[in-house]
């Protein structure tokens, strides 16, 4: 029997510090969307039902009549129903990949690796990257040592090639948002000073950082001072492209043109492209800005008071009641070229405006550029958008400004999921639909296409612009599926097939909430889940698809729990599923955001085909209050990013939670930490 761990001072499997810095206490306010469109729930319900049938092995999670919480009817024990559906238990070896001896769920506050791995370090929340840039000192920050100093809360990460440069690689991390209390000694919430703003500012963003490989270990060491390290603020000059770039909607006093914008805020996870850039999706950017009052701000969550940061007392432009259009320029896919530290970063208006959580990027068979993202809010949506131009191969300029433009043309998409068997089957008790399946399909609506001569909006009463800057609006038009906060959206690299990291929503059938419905397996979803795509014909650009349940998280031994048919009794447990990545030979690594099972955070590898499809294993565990974020997993190293360390309800500067990494008596500080085998061998093999 499993320990269970006591929960420590969360909210929703979140610190009620990370509710309020991170996403302004989102969970505590209605879910934007009020739109009567289907939800995802009832497409998972009735597919789990199936699957427990059918394989007597998973769970069956019904939902009473509209208005009532669901109920749990349980299954037999994963080795009994193995016998009772035929399946013969599996007998091979762990998927290579995955052969490490799981951590086992803890509250330790450091990093937990396997026995047999090392860590490293690789670089902290204010060490000095830029040329002129000076040692961290907490005790004295400021704003223009921070513009040249690692940003704060390090979440998505990537890692390019560095020809010409041996063992050397360009490392780039999102900086999410700022801890105020964490970083500032005595920091005062209703009255912060104009240098703790602007510090802020300059800790929000991107970094981009060559980083050295050594030759004994897997360790990673920073090249400070490097040509090609850069820093993105919160004040940086971007480039606004796509169809709603120069419109009315996007226009501010301080640029009449509407397509220029200064800085970016809130990104959160993101993706590489293989033209050689990494996207950044602005996620709760809503949280800066104050003082809203139109329909369109309450459909993204704009408060109508005062901001929790107070930004709006030091700049007018987070004032939506004095700059109404400022709001509308964030919440994109930012795209970064890491080879040009002179370039501006674009924010492509093409791919929608929303919480995006990430953008990750494949191509067709043709070459053009396909990206997934979903919007991380309880009952929204996921999106794809396919471009028209192909991409280039090359390393003249012509060719680069070719792929950085990939992203201005073509059709943005947004999912609609629906259950394959009559609706009168589906009676929330669980039951076996007549047809027997446990499968569904999908189709993508379109709701704008951009082309070089302009675009045109699918969507009866909205402009192209209109659908580019209001994309929620726009999903409620179309009729899309409600989600279970959709965050990381990932191709399996080797199979095509596609992975939505659904983290939770506890107020999935909750008073007048949307209740649990054929997609999705429990009401008061607190636990989150996987769905995994197939794209008709495995074609990237198919506006149809077919959907199954990959994963249904929680502790193994609940019976509201799914590790795709894998006898539950030899998984790690998982809450929260949040960013996705893929290893080498295809298995897919979660981290998660939010444990509700008492054990800290962590990052988990899970075989996604093969007879131990759904063996999940626990790779490691992050210190007290932290989270995992922007795992990589390559051959011989994985790196993931801490994020919000000590990050715990009534913590502050004086009275830390966490001493991670540096130790008592030193402020506790995000950082990228690199894990590698001692033996220098292969991640898991």
């Amino acid at each position: 029997m499993r320990t269970q761990l006591p929960l420590i001072n969360t909210v929703h499997g979140r610190s009620a510090l990370t509710c309020r810095f991170r996403c302004g206490d989102a969970c505590f306010h209605p879910a934007p969307n009020t739109s009567s469109n289907p939800y995802v729930g009832d497409v998972i319900a009735t597919a789990l039902s199936r699957r427990s049938m059918m394989r007597a092995a998973a769970v069956v999670t019904v939902a009473a009549a509209a208005g009532t919480a669901g109920t749990v009817v349980t299954a037999p024990s994963a080795a009994a129903a193995q016998q009772v559906a035929g399946k013969p238990r599996p007998q091979g070896k762990t998927a290579r990949g995955l052969r490490f001896a799981p951590v086992a769920p803890n509250t330790a506050d450091t990093v937990t690796v396997p026995a047999g791995y090392s860590q490293n370090v690789v670089v902290r929340w204010g060490e000095p990257i830029l040329r002129g840039a000076p040692a961290f000192d907490p005790e004295k920050q400021t704003a223009a040592a921070q513009a040249g100093q690692f940003g704060y809360n390090n979440d998505f990460l990537a890692l390019l090639p560095l020809p010409g440069e041996k063992n050397r690689q360009v490392l780039v991390a999102n900086h999410e948002y700022t801890d105020e209390v964490l970083m500032f000694r005595g920091y005062d919430a209703a009255a912060p000073t104009r240098e703790q703003v602007e510090i802020a500012w300059a800790a929000h963003g991107l970094s981009a950082v060559v980083v050295e490989a050594n030759n004994k270990n897997g360790a990673l060491t920073v090249v400070p001072r490097h040509p090609l390290n850069r820093r993105v603020t919160a004040t940086t000059e971007f480039r606004l492209t796509g169809p709603a770039a120069g419109s009315e909607l996007l226009k501010t006093s301080t640029d009449p043109t509407g397509r220029k914008v200064l800085g970016t805020l809130n990104n959160c996870s993101g993706g590489t492209t293989p033209w050689g850039t990494t996207l950044h999706g602005e996620e709760n950017f809503n949280q800066y800005f104050a003082n809203a009052s139109r329909a369109t701000d309450k459909r993204y969550g704009i408060g109508t008071g005062a901001s929790e940061r107070k930004w709006e007392r030091f700049d007018r432009r987070f004032d939506v009641a004095q700059e109404p259009n400022e709001v509308h320029r964030f919440g994109y896919v930012v795209e970064l070229d890491p080879y040009d530290p002179s370039a501006a970063p674009r924010k492509h208006t093409a791919l929608g405006r929303f919480k995006h959580e990430g953008a990750t990027v494949r191509l067709t068979h043709d070459g053009l550029p396909v990206v997934y993202s979903g919007d991380d809010e309880r009952f929204d949506y996921f999106y794809k958008f396919v471009g028209s131009k192909r991409m280039k191969h090359g390393s003249g300029r012509a060719v680069r400004e070719h792929n950085l433009s990939l992203l201005d043309e073509g059709t943005l998409y947004v999912a609609r999921l629906t259950g394959d068997s009559p609706a009168l089957e589906i009676d929330g008790t669980g039951k076996l639909p007549a047809d027997g399946e446990f499968d569904g399909s999908g189709e993508w609506i379109p709701l704008v296409t951009a082309t070089a001569k302009g675009a045109v909006s699918h969507v009866e009463g909205m402009s192209a612009q209109e659908v580019c800057v209001f994309t929620r609006l726009a999903g409620d038009k179309v009729g899309a599926t409600k989600m279970d906060r959709p965050e990381d959206i990932e191709p399996n690299p080797r199979t095509g097939k596609v992975y939505v990291a659904l983290t939770n929503n506890t107020n999935r059938g909750v008073g007048a909430n949307a209740p649990a419905d054929e997609a999705n397996p429990r009401g008061a979803n607190k636990h989150g889940h996987i769905l995994e795509l197939t794209e008709r014909w495995n074609r990237a650009d198919s506006t149809k698809f077919a959907w199954t349940l990959f994963l249904v998280a929680g502790d193994p031994e609940d019976p509201a729990t799914y590790f795709a048919g894998f006898p539950k009794d030899d998984v790690s447990p998982i809450s929260c599923p949040d960013n996705v990545a893929f290893d080498p030979h295809g298995n897919l690594w979660i981290s998660t955001d939010g444990n509700q099972l008492g054990s800290h955070d962590g990052l988990f590898g899970v075989a996604t085909r093969g007879e131990r499809r759904g063996e999940l294993k626990q790779f490691l565990t992050v210190p007290t209050g932290a989270e995992t974020c922007g795992p990589l997993v390559q051959d011989r190293r994985v790196l993931v990013a801490v994020q919000h360390p000590g990050e715990i309800s009534g913590a502050t500067v004086e009275k830390p939670a966490s001493t991670w990494p540096d130790g008592p008596g030193k402020i506790v500080r995000p950082a990228v930490v690199a894990v590698w085998r001692k033996d220098g061998d292969d991640i898991g093999v």
